[in-house]
């Protein structure tokens, strides 16, 4: 069975954007679309509150109209709706239980850390930093026009040809369902010569210095998917740089961009790698934030 992509919506501008893209990407991918609203009693926004059940008759409500915002356009894309009673009023674990069992999952994001509806405060990252699916990000200000006009879709890269098969995966299938063109990017930096092994230097010196190593390391990565996505078009793209900034030096230029997630547990919490939350928060496109595999 194909696994459907599910989107999360609570009735902000933010989820009916992610809404609104997730039917045009369920229609160019060929897969159903799942509505999703996860809530619990009592409820966050409803001051004086109501029962339950006149809850749960809004979120029912509320859900059908937001889905039939999407059948008006994609009149033949098989759609369901899902309101999700967390057990317990533990959001984070509703919304994971949905991501096991979707391909990828689309939220609305404010962007600059503010998360909207249900995926308050720490709730956002919990779910980006736990998904097994990829998660996308989408504003507000979102539209159609964004994904046409040549804009690229920009897949960051690091470590080695094995690192980061999943971003890569997920870029490509994107790009060629939307008949766009991939820009990989790989950004480096000088670290300190200590930093180095006697064989990553012998590697280098093998290479011809940094900066062709880190162009090998990327045609490498990319070959499998090259050779997969013949009909792709695809721009190798090497800078000096932190991979935070150079991603988002390039993201005006992209309908989506694709990062990778390398999630850390301290002991404060769930952390999500730097670059993915700097993209993730600041870029102005659709970010696509891949678990590792």
């Amino acid at each position: 069975m194909t696994h459907p992509i599910t989107v999360g919506v609570d009735g902000s501008p933010e989820s009916r954007a992610a809404l609104a893209w997730a039917g045009r990407e369920a229609v160019r991918r060929g897969v159903p679309l799942r509505v999703a609203y996860a809530w619990h009693w009592p409820p966050h926004d409803m001051v004086g509150g109501g029962d339950r059940e006149d809850q749960a008759r809004w979120a029912r409500g509320m859900i059908e109209d937001a889905a039939r915002t999407v059948t008006d356009r994609h009149r033949d894309l098989p759609l369901t709706v899902d309101v999700i009673d967390s057990v317990g009023g533990d959001v984070v674990e509703a919304l994971l239980g949905v991501a096991a069992e979707t391909g990828t999952l689309v939220l609305g994001s404010r962007g600059y850390g503010a998360f909207v509806g249900f995926l308050l405060g720490s709730v956002g990252q919990r779910v980006i930093s736990e998904a097994p699916c990829p998660v996308v990000l989408v504003r507000s200000e979102d539209r159609p026009e964004a994904e046409a006009g040549g804009r690229e879709i920009v897949v960051g890269h690091q470590g080695g040809p094995q690192d980061g098969e999943s971003a890569l995966r997920f870029a490509f299938e994107t790009a060629a369902a939307r008949g766009a063109a991939v820009r990989a990017v790989r950004a480096w930096s000088l670290p300190p010569v200590f930093a180095y092994s006697p064989g990553s230097l012998k590697m280098l010196d093998e290479a011809g210095g940094l900066e062709p190593y880190e162009r090998k390391a990327l045609a490498e990565a990319l070959q499998p998917w090259r050779e997969r996505f013949p009909e792709v078009p695809l721009t190798q793209h090497i800078e000096m740089g932190s991979a935070g900034q150079v991603l988002l030096s390039l993201s005006e230029r992209a309908q989506l961009m694709v990062v990778g997630r390398r999630a850390d547990r301290s002991a404060v919490g769930t952390r999500i790698g730097s670059v993915a939350h700097a993209v993730m928060h600041h870029a102005p496109c659709p970010v696509a934030v891949v678990p590792h595999s």
